[in-house]
C-alpha cells in the first residue's frame, strides 16, 4: 500500500497538545458494504467519509468496499461514479488522484440488485469470498444500510436467507440509519425483523450527532474537571436548553419531511441523544455498555407528558414566506412536494423533567426548527442566579451564569461570567470565556460519519444508540405526536422564515437564547 504521511505526527509538531496521542490507525480487516450505494446519502456522506479515512491512514491496510443497489454498474463503472462524486464533495486538497486513489480505487466493487432476490445477495457473498482472497478482509463484514428504512427488513432477511448474517472466520456487524421507524409500533416490528437476524452486539444504530466532537466532549467536559460536577444538579441549575436550530427549509426532501416533521426527524433522535449525554451520572467505566446504561437511565426517568398536557408542555410551528441572509424565501407549504395544506410541523419545541434526585424540578427546554435565523447546535446550561445581592450600580442587570456548550458551526464551550467594570463605578457586566475547538486544538474535527464508520469497524459501540434508548425516546414523544397528528393547526403557518420561530414558543419559555 502507498506511504501516507503521519497526520498526527505533523500535527504534534504544530501544536504540543496534541503530543502523546497514539495512532489512529484501525488494524481490523474489513469489507464494508454499503447498501444503497447510488444513493444521496452514499455519495454525500458515507464515500467522502471512508475515503478522507483513507488518506488519514486511519482504515485497515486489508480494506475493501462493496457497492449494492439498483443501478446498473459493473465494477469499473462503480469506480469512475464514486472517483466523480469524490470530486464533487471532497475538499480541493483532498481530490481523488494519485498512487492514493489508485490504491482505494482497486478495492471498489459493486453488486447490481434487487432488495428482493436471493440469488443477488449470494452474488454479494462471493464478492466478499473474493475480497478475503484478494485483499485479506478475513471473514469480517460490515453491512451499512444506507437505503430508505420500509427496505431495511426486507435486506436483512435475504441477508439471513443467504446466510450473510454471520460467518465462520471473522465477524459480521449491521449499521442502521435512522429515522429507526415512524412511531413506536413501527419501531418495534423493525426491532423484531432486526434482532431475528442479529444480536444487538452486532447492530449500531447511528446517529451522526454522537460522532460530532463536542458531543462526544460533554463526557470528559463533566467528568474529567471537579469545578464542574459538583454544581451539575438541582441546587445550582436552574434552566437547560438544547437546540438544534437550521436557517435551510426543507431543500429536496419534502416529501420524506412531510409526513415526518420536526418532532419525529430531530427532537426524538438527535436531540433527546444530547439530554441523555447532558443529564446521565457518571458511568462505572468507558465500556459502551457503562456508558449507554447511564443514558438510558436518563430517558427512563423522564415522564412521557400527559395527553391533557401536551398544549401546556410543547409547541409547533410551520414556517411561511420571509428572508434568510437578505434574501426572499418561500413558504413550507410551497415547497416541493409538500402538501397546500400540510398540517406538518417545521418547528418543535417540548418542556420535559427528568425526575431524579439530580435533576427533580430542572426543566430541559428542548427545541429544533427550520427555517430560523441561523445554523446552530448548542446546549445552554443556565446557573441561578445569586441568592442576594449587595454588589454593583442599581441600574446594572446581574445575568445568571451559562454553560454552553457549542455543537455547530463553531465548535467550542463558551462561559459567561460577571466582572466589574475598571473604573471607580461598581458596573458589572457580563463577559465571556471562550474555548474553540479548532483554534485550541490546531485542527478541524473530521466529520461526524468518519468517527462512526470507524467505530463500527472497530466494534465500539459507545456512540450508537442501543434499542431499549431508542424505544423509551419514541415512548417519550408519542403523547405529542399523536395530538399534533389529530389537532388540525389552522394558525399554520405561524412565524416568517428568518424569525426566532412561533409565538407559542414564547409561551412555552420566554427566555430561550436568540438565534
Amino acid at each position: 500500500m502507498p506511504s501516507r504521511p503521519n497526520r498526527v505526527l505533523e500535527e504534534i509538531a504544530v501544536n504540543p497538545l496534541r503530543a502523546g496521542l497514539p495512532e489512529e490507525g484501525i488494524t481490523s480487516p474489513c469489507s464494508a458494504v454499503f447498501f444503497g450505494a447510488s444513493g444521496d446519502l452514499f455519495k454525500r456522506m458515507l464515500l467522502p467519509a471512508v475515503y478522507s479515512m483513507h488518506l488519514r491512514g486511519i482504515l485497515p491496510t486489508a480494506f475493501a468496499l462493496v457497492g449494492f443497489a439498483r443501478t446498473p454498474y459493473d465494477d469499473a463503472a462503480f469506480r469512475e461514479y464514486c472517483r466523480k462524486q469524490l470530486d464533487l464533495f471532497m475538499p480541493p486538497d483532498k481530490k481523488p488522484q494519485g498512487p492514493l486513489w489508485e490504491d482505494f480505487a482497486k478495492r471498489i466493487s459493486y453488486v447490481t440488485a434487487d432488495f428482493t432476490d436471493t440469488r443477488h445477495f449470494l452474488a454479494l457473498k462471493d464478492r466478499l469470498a473474493q475480497n478475503d482472497a484478494e485483499f485479506g478482509t478475513a471473514g469480517n463484514h460490515l453491512f451499512y444500510l444506507a437505503t430508505p428504512p420500509p427496505v431495511f427488513p426486507e435486506i436483512i432477511k435475504r441477508l439471513k436467507e443467504a446466510g450473510l448474517d454471520k460467518d465462520a472466520n471473522g465477524w459480521t456487524r449491521i449499521v442502521v440509519e435512522k429515522p429507526f421507524g415512524t412511531d413506536l409500533d413501527s419501531a418495534r416490528k423493525l426491532q423484531q425483523a432486526i434482532e431475528a437476524v442479529f444480536p444487538e452486539n452486532e447492530i449500531y444504530r447511528i446517529d451522526h450527532y454522537l460522532g460530532k466532537e463536542p458531543v462526544q466532549d460533554i463526557i470528559a467536559l463533566r467528568f474529567a474537571n471537579t469545578i464542574f460536577e459538583p454544581i451539575w444538579n438541582r441546587n445550582y441549575v436552574q434552566n437547560i436548553q438544547i437546540t438544534s436550530a437550521e436557517s435551510l427549509g426543507v431543500e429536496e426532501r419534502g416529501g420524506y419531511y412531510d409526513s415526518a416533521g420536526a418532532l419525529r426527524d430531530m427532537i426524538q433522535n438527535h436531540v433527546i441523544n444530547l439530554l441523555a449525554l447532558v443529564a446521565m451520572e457518571a458511568p462505572i467505566s468507558s465500556h459502551a455498555d457503562d456508558i449507554r446504561n447511564e443514558k438510558y437511565k436518563v430517558l427512563s426517568a423522564i415522564r412521557p407528558p400527559p395527553y391533557a398536557d401536551v398544549w401546556s408542555l410543547s409547541a409547533r410551528g410551520q414556517y411561511g414566506p420571509g428572508t434568510i441572509d437578505g434574501g426572499a424565501v418561500i413558504g413550507y407549504r410551497q415547497e416541493h412536494d409538500v402538501a397546500p395544506d400540510s398540517n406538518t410541523e417545521t418547528f418543535a419545541a417540548v418542556k420535559l423533567f427528568v425526575e431524579s434526585w439530580r435533576w427533580a424540578g430542572v426543566p430541559f427546554y428542548l427545541r429544533s426548527g427550520k427555517r430560523l435565523p441561523r445554523k446552530v447546535s448548542e446546549i445552554a446550561v443556565t446557573f441561578k442566579p445569586i441568592p442576594h445581592r449587595f454588589y454593583g450600580e442599581a441600574t446594572d442587570r446581574i445575568e445568571p451564569n451559562v454553560l454552553v456548550i457549542k455543537i455547530e458551526p463553531d465548535e467550542g464551550v463558551s462561559m459567561r461570567f460577571e466582572a466589574k467594570v475598571p473604573g471607580p463605578k461598581e458596573h458589572i457586566r457580563s463577559v465571556f470565556m471562550d474555548f474553540s475547538y479548532g483554534t485550541g486544538f490546531g485542527v478541524v474535527s473530521p466529520p461526524a460519519y468518519e468517527r462512526l464508520i470507524g467505530d463500527a469497524i472497530q466494534g465500539d459501540q459507545t456512540l450508537f444508540t442501543r434499542w431499549d434508548a431508542v424505544e423509551r425516546a419514541w415512548e417519550i414523544v408519542t403523547p405529542i405526536l399523536e395530538v399534533w397528528q389529530h389537532t388540525k393547526d389552522f394558525t399554520f403557518p405561524n412565524y416568517a422564515a428568518g424569525s426566532q420561530g412561533p409565538q407559542s414558543a414564547q409561551h412555552l419559555f420566554p427566555d430561550w437564547r436568540r438565534l
